[in-house]
């Protein structure tokens, strides 16, 4: 067994970590502060006490905020325009995964020529390598979900060409600074919370089978299925449960740290087909619209036994001992936040579409295919699609 370890990114973790911000060597003069386009940062006060903090740091900012869920090409580049006119030295990422996603892509446009999609691996991709430095990168996440916060990919969406694709991959990439402030998370509405904690979740449950699993990603991802399973439905009741809250988020950052010492599974490639073609599809809604039918295709063929016994152990069934146990703690999780009645077909999803969504899946996001614990063939993943549909 061998792997690599390496994460950069200092992290402050704590109810009160956003004051902390002000206190810290920023890697700038000039941030370009990005936001989404929605009212979330302005109406919770988080907009108004980054900048506080950030003048209290010395740094100067500009804001964009123009990020949508599920983040654009074009979104990215108009970001990375900005950033070269008001002359920013490094970017502030404000929200949740699309808003930190968005920010990696928009410090590496802001730094090299051309378009995103010269540098995207995958897909419709050109595969050229960056030349040039991103800008820093500073995250400030305000949900629970993505990791994103300390890894060094972001997910981008190409609407001429119904691409969605992992964008990244670079050393420079990997935020300088993280802070994870629970206390940030407690206005996201209900619905959501679940929807990102499944993200979370799956983050993990994906990197636990998969074949780069190793001794550090499984003590990271087991960690992190523990802390999700065990406290997302107290989250999602009562988002004013710190408590919880501080669980879920820990838990979402160790995810993150599951996929950059371990690896996803093509669970999220044929997810991220779904929104890629319906983008008013959260990305959390699509994994666990598919995810009983993605872990029992695995499951029926027994080739991790084990881990699945270990994963229900994790989440709440200390007497697990077969495969399938796993299923019933999923089942449960989902029932217990309420979003065990998901419809693929209220986002517009039709059946006829689940051969165009495999292919699309393969084409943008193979690789993670390449990390399943057993082969998956075209079929089975259109066999995934027909049992999850509703």
């Amino acid at each position: 067994m061998s792997f690599t370890v390496f994460m950069p990114t200092k992290w402050i973790f704590g109810t009160g970590a956003l004051d902390e911000l002000g206190k810290q060597t920023l890697p700038g003069k000039r941030a370009l502060l990005v936001t989404s386009g929605g009212r979330s940062a302005k109406e919770s006060g988080a907009l108004d006490r980054v900048q506080a903090q950030l003048a209290q740091a010395g740094a100067e900012y500009v804001l964009f905020d123009r990020v949508e869920a599920n983040p654009l090409k074009t979104t990215v580049m108009a970001g990375a325009a900005f950033a070269r006119e008001q002359s920013c030295d490094f970017v502030v990422a404000l929200g949740g995964g699309s808003v930190m996603d968005a920010s990696k892509a928009i410090a590496s446009m802001a730094t090299n020529s051309g378009d995103l999609w010269d540098y995207v691996m995958g897909g419709s991709g050109k595969g050229t390598v960056l030349t040039e430095q991103p800008l820093p990168v500073v995250a400030i996440t305000t949900t629970a979900g993505t990791g994103s916060e300390v890894d060094q990919f972001g997910v981008i969406s190409n609407d001429e060409t119904c691409e969605k694709i992992g964008f990244g991959g670079y050393d420079s990439l990997f935020p300088v600074l993280s802070i994870v402030a629970p206390a940030l998370m407690a206005t996201v509405p209900p619905q959501l919370t679940a929807f990102q904690g499944f993200d979370a979740l799956f983050h993990s449950t994906e990197a636990y089978i998969s074949k780069s699993a190793n001794l550090f990603s499984d003590m990271v991802a087991l960690t992190a299925i523990e802390n999700v399973a065990n406290n997302l439905a107290a989250a999602v009741q009562d988002g004013a449960n710190m408590e919880a809250r501080e669980k879920v988020a820990f838990a979402n950052t160790l995810s993150g740290y599951s996929m950059v010492t371990g690896s996803c599974t093509s669970e999220h490639s044929l997810e991220h087909a779904m929104s890629a073609y319906h983008h008013n599809l959260p990305h959390g809604a699509g994994l666990i619209m598919i995810s009983k039918a993605y872990y029992q295709h695995f499951i029926d063929q027994h080739v991790c036994d084990e881990r699945f016994i270990k994963m229900a152990q994790a989440m709440g069934m200390p007497e697990a001992n077969k495969a399938q146990d796993f299923i019933t703690m999923l089942e449960k999780l989902q029932t217990d936040c309420g979003v065990n009645h998901l419809k693929m077909s209220d986002y517009g999803i039709i059946k006829d579409e689940f051969a165009v969504l495999t292919k699309n899946a393969r084409a943008t996001m193979g690789v993670l295919f390449d990390a399943d614990p057993a082969p998956l063939s075209d079929e089975d993943c259109v066999r995934i699609f027909e049992r999850s549909y509703r």
